[in-house]
């Protein structure tokens, strides 16, 4: 990069905690974290080149309305965009004052720019290495002054980048930042650094906190559309649970243990998107993530997909349809969905419920890495059940039953094929973004998995919809595979037998007793496949 160094230029907001995971995962589920109201508590500064720097917050804002006030105040209501610091100080080391040359003269600074006039800030003495803060060199060419940081007013805004800065008077232990907010005048993704010069003042640390609002609320801007969008979701969920609930109750004489689980997975669905909604809208409100909400949110969802992904799998087995039970697959199906359970909350509850920035991108691939490979592996495993199941079904020409797994088989694959697509636009999405600068269109990404997933939701329904149908779905060892069979045979049987040959009476009963047989040979045969998986 030509401007700044990269590592210094809007990278995500890294988790500022220097525990281990452990305490830091409990730490998400038994306090309360900050989100658009950025907090700083005994945060040190890192070497970067010859400054060093603190990572203050990195958010989306968009522009002040035209009839907001003209200066953010801590009152400003709606239309205001604004940043604000409140009750930030920094703390020195006392060694830091016998070390430095000139104590009066010590600064630290805080530096608010967009990422499009990254390059404005730093700069080099003939073409030199790059530097943040000014050196001795540009110092004599007067292009700035020595011990602070090197910027360039931004040609789109020449007020920007925003500098305030602090002094540590005499021997003074802690210097405080006056609370002040800097209005947001232009669209744009925003970065704050604090950062100071002077080596002398190794092991400072600052305290304090930023406030970010955007004119609808203190929601980040890549953030905001998600409320509405929950808030439709939650609609769709409830037009489906209607239609749902009324066919259930209208035909539960009828109802599969496979339409139960149906239900239960519409019933999350409709908690999960309302929790989100909520959350979303206490978010906007006040700036704080509701823990509470947060945790039951994630969890709701995470149950919703474990339960999703099991579902379709026994189904894809044929269990309840050509099989009475898993055998001995059930202690391995359980044994998957408690641990995609399990490797899902935990990347949700980070994600969520940790600061608005992204977090470090190796800790993330970390947690990502195990759900991705457990999606997989259940990808691979219902396709496979499914090849089997469809041969046994066509094997007995079971012609309905066949026929509806032939369309859950088509909605799965259209869905996976979909899937893969949207991944790679997402990875070239990603590492084309860099920076954030396409922040206001990120939304779009977990709201097509939303999507996704209850458009296939919605096939699923309407495939196995309640209905006085129902039950020639389901397994039975009790004749109605035989009648299924006879039907399909009927298809190509050249006419009736007729009632005066006294063979036909015969005929048909022998006809009878072999699909007798054959059903129970195949029944037997499930069985033994079963011990044998």
């Amino acid at each position: 990069m030509a401007g700044v160094d990269p590592a210094i230029a809007a990278p995500p907001l890294r988790l500022r905690n220097h525990g281990g995971f452990l305490f830091f995962f409990l730490l998400l589920l038994f306090s309360s974290v900050d989100a658009s109201v950025h907090s700083y508590i005994g945060e040190k500064f890192t070497p970067k080149g010859n400054a060093f720097v603190l990572h203050g917050g990195s958010e989306g804002l968009y522009a002040s309305l035209p009839h907001a006030n003209a200066n953010a105040t801590a009152t400003a209501g709606r239309g205001d965009s604004f940043i604000r610091f409140e009750k930030i100080t920094f703390t020195r080391p006392e060694k830091s004052v016998e070390n430095s040359k000139d104590a009066d003269s010590v600064l630290v600074q805080a530096i608010i720019f967009e990422v499009e006039d990254r390059e404005t800030i730093g700069g080099s003495a003939y073409g030199g290495q790059r530097a943040v803060c000014c050196t001795p060199d540009l110092a004599k060419l007067g292009a700035c002054t020595q011990g602070t940081v090197i910027y360039r007013p931004s040609a789109q805004n020449p007020k920007w980048p925003q500098v305030l800065a602090v002094t540590f008077n005499g021997k003074d232990l802690v210097a405080t930042l006056p609370s002040q907010s800097i209005p947001i005048t232009r669209t744009g993704m925003y970065n704050l650094y604090f950062i100071y010069c002077d080596p002398a003042l190794n092991g400072l640390v600052i305290d304090g906190k930023t406030v970010w609002k955007n004119p609808t609320g203190y929601l980040p801007g890549r953030m905001a559309p998600l409320m509405n969008f929950y808030g439709f979701m939650s609609l769709a969920f409830v037009i489906l649970g209607i239609f749902w609930f009324s066919q259930y109750v209208r035909f539960w004489r009828e109802v599969l243990p496979l339409q139960n689980c149906i239900t239960l997975v519409i019933a999350l669905g409709m908690l999960e998107m309302a929790l989100w909604y909520f959350e979303y809208a206490e978010f906007n409100e006040t700036g704080l993530r509701p823990m509470g909400i947060t945790f039951w949110a994630v969890t709701f969802g995470t149950v919703k997909r474990t339960v999703s992904w099991v579902i379709i799998l026994v189904v894809s087995m044929g269990y309840g349809v050509v099989r009475p039970t898993l055998g001995g697959l059930t202690s391995k199906v359980i044994m998957l969905g408690a641990t995609f359970f399990l490797a899902s909350e935990i990347l949700e509850l980070v994600e969520n419920a940790g600061a608005v920035s992204d977090f470090a991108g190796k800790a993330r691939l970390f947690l990502v890495l195990p759900v991705a490979l457990l999606d997989a592996f259940f990808i691979i495993w219902i396709f496979t059940s499914l090849s089997k199941t469809l041969d046994k079904l066509q094997a007995r020409r079971l012609i309905a039953k066949l026929d509806i797994y032939r369309k859950f088989t088509n909605a799965l694959a259209v869905t996976v094929i979909v899937s893969v697509g949207w991944i790679c636009y997402e990875l070239y999405f990603k590492s084309n973004d860099v920076y954030n600068g396409h922040w206001q269109n990120a939304w779009i990404i977990p709201v097509f998995w939303q999507v996704l997933s209850f458009s296939l939701l919605c096939v699923i329904a309407a495939l196995w919809a309640p209905s006085q149908n129902s039950m020639r779905y389901a397994y039975s060892d009790d004749g109605s595979e035989e009648f299924d069979r006879e039907d399909s045979l009927s298809l190509i049987k050249p006419g009736p037998v007729s009632s005066k040959d006294p063979r036909g009476s015969a005929g048909l009963m022998d006809a009878r007793a072999a699909v007798s047989n054959d059903t129970a040979t195949s029944h037997n045969g499930d069985i033994e496949e079963d011990k044998r998986e």
